[in-house]
């Protein structure tokens, strides 16, 4: 019961969608009852002219040929409008789906970052491309074929009634067995769709993740164990597809079949008793056999779309449920028009987990002032990329203060947010499209000179120059076809692109070599003038003409001060940085 009230629930709110479209449903409903009422007189035609000029061998011309040519006018209306309602049905659930999509990849760019961590992105790629299209055989399936065959039994029934009442009222026991065929089916095949659906997104996963790990797969020889875990999902996936297949051979057609041959039996059976004692019209014979058969069509149209529409209502579920996923990224949430000016950015006491349970964070405190740099060393999980994650308003802190210039961090904009402070990681992405456009990001404020201007400003233009195509040489899927150094040059030209008030490299260097480098910390030095600049960073040489250095420890500020502060304190910084001068000596 509860599982058919949700399922209930999905299908008003697919339906929901519909309302959008009300002017075109409705001429697709009209072409559908034309449709449907032009086959359904086809056979009532053909019995008029079996008993009333067949049988008697009475043939006058003009009835004969106003038959035939009504019968014929009936029957190219049928084809005429049955294309022109399957056309504005298949439209208008295209136009449906389109917007189930948007809807939902417009939600997945608006969640937080926490939601990615733990959701696999081949699994959203299935729910924004394979789930959404089978959406489409809902609207296919309710709109068309289930409401065309509703009519279409409707109006059978109401011929049947007009040639033998008796025998029409005995056939509307047909019915409930119909509908406990299509419950029985509905019953067992849900959840067998489901684990299809489940197992199909695992798949998508594991090959996404091969793909773009395939590097160190290869490096690992980790093959042939990817091999074996995708076959076995692979193997899984058909077995449930299998036990799907075998549900639908047994209650689809086998049993409409059947029935269908059990109801002919029984008619031809009731004609010919009924023929002992009375006279029986050939012609009624043959209109009432047709529109048994007529009831049974429709029966099996909805059978053999129920199999498509059940895999719609999960694959719908499964997009609602992200689309009722509750987690925005964080925003503005107060009042205010807050500017940033001169970037000035203070932590006070901030405290911050991912899970809600462990602190990686613990009483940050800290200023960055304007055209100061502000280091960030420690080792792997210190803490150093939380702090960069809160300031950018990428995940939520739970306690404590962040302010730019004075102003609480809730208190921006986000385009204020993303436009006053650069951002340049790591392992930089850049997008499919010429280095001119990844430079600009479609930015109207930046044009194409100052993107070449930003270019030379950190000595990438270089490079750039060389390439055959400069500025419009088209950049593959994250920039694969450059080096390290290359696309980290480019990240660093499209942040100094806008011009930011704060500066954030998060360990920007540690992919470049030595050379590059050089090049870079040149640019570098010349960014950071007028900037705050809050800088993590594993090469210690990199950082040490910076105006504050914060040494993190599990979540916890252990040391602060210059460089050459730090190395007096005799503490943990120093020990680091003997450490790497050590392994430079012995390299």
């Amino acid at each position: 019961m509860k599982h058919d009230v949700q399922e209930w629930q999905v299908i008003k709110r697919l339906l929901s969608y519909a309302k959008r479209y009300g002017k075109p449903l409705s001429v697709a409903f009209v072409f559908l009852l034309i449709a449907t009422g032009a086959k359904l007189a086809g056979p009532f035609l053909i019995k008029v002219f079996i008993d009333e000029f067949v049988t008697p061998g009475v043939y006058p011309t003009n009835w004969v040929i106003a038959l035939f040519a009504v019968y014929m006018v009936l029957h190219v209306s049928a084809i005429v409008f049955d294309y022109l309602q399957s056309i504005s049905f298949q439209k208008i659930a295209l136009k449906i789906v389109q917007n189930i999509r948007m809807d939902i990849f417009r939600h997945v760019m608006g969640m937080r970052l926490a939601y990615f961590d733990r959701t696999p992105a081949g699994v959203l790629v299935s729910r924004i491309t394979n789930d959404t299209e089978a959406v489409k055989e809902l609207y296919v399936g309710v709109m068309s074929t289930f409401v065309q065959s509703a009519v279409q039994l409707i109006g059978t029934y109401i011929f049947l009634y007009i040639l033998e009442p008796p025998l029409a009222t005995m056939g509307l026991i047909l019915l409930p067995l119909f509908w406990l065929i299509i419950w029985a089916y509905r019953r067992f095949s849900t959840k067998y769709f489901a684990q299809v659906r489940d197992l199909l997104s695992q798949l998508n996963a594991q090959l996404n993740e091969s793909i773009n790990g395939m590097g160190i797969i290869q490096q690992f020889r980790q093959e042939e164990r990817l091999i074996r875990q995708f076959e076995e999902t692979n193997e899984a996936h058909q077995e449930a597809r299998y036990r799907n297949l075998k549900l639908d051979s047994m209650l689809l057609r086998p049993i409409i079949e059947l029935l269908l041959a059990f109801s002919i039996i029984g008619l031809l059976g009731y004609y010919g008793v009924l023929s002992m004692s009375e006279q029986v019209q050939v012609g009624v014979v043959y209109a009432f056999i047709s529109y048994i058969e007529r009831i049974f069509r429709p029966v099996l149209d909805i059978m053999q779309r129920l199999s498509e529409f059940q895999q719609a209502v999960v694959s719908a579920d499964r997009v609602f449920k992200i689309l009722d996923t509750d987690e925005p990224a964080p925003g503005k949430q107060m009042p205010g028009e807050a500017r940033i000016t001169d970037g000035e950015v203070r932590f006070e006491d901030v405290t911050f987990s991912y899970d809600g349970e462990v602190d990686v964070l613990k009483q940050i405190s800290f200023v960055a002032k304007p055209g100061e740099t502000v280091a960030l060393v420690g080792h792997t999980g210190s803490g150093k990329s939380s702090i960069i994650n809160l300031l950018t308003r990428f995940y939520p802190y739970e306690s404590g203060r962040i302010t730019i210039d004075g102003q609480p961090l809730e208190q921006f904009e986000e385009q204020e947010l993303r436009h006053q402070v650069g951002l340049v990681l790591q392992d930089p992405f850049l997008f499919t499209g010429t280095i001119e456009e990844n430079l600009k990001l479609f930015n109207p404020d930046i044009d194409s000179e100052r993107a070449r201007e930003a270019a030379e400003f950190v000595q990438a233009h270089t490079f750039i120059e060389k390439l055959d195509a400069g500025y419009g040489h088209v950049v593959g899927e994250r920039g694969a076809t450059f080096s390290s150094g290359e696309r980290q040059l480019l990240a660093f030209a499209r942040t100094v692109a806008r011009n930011p008030k704060v500066l954030i490299l998060d360990e920007a260097t540690s992919s470049i070599d030595t050379e590059t480098e050089e090049r870079v910390q040149t640019a570098l030095d010349r960014m950071r003038r007028g900037r705050t600049t809050i800088a993590i960073a594993h090469r210690l040489s990199t950082i040490q003409d910076a105006d504050l250095i914060l040494v993190l420890h599990r979540g916890e500020i252990v040391e602060r001060g210059n460089h050459q502060q730090l190395l007096k304190q005799d503490g943990l910084y120093k020990k680091m940085y003997e450490l790497q001068s050590g392994q430079r000596l012995m390299s």
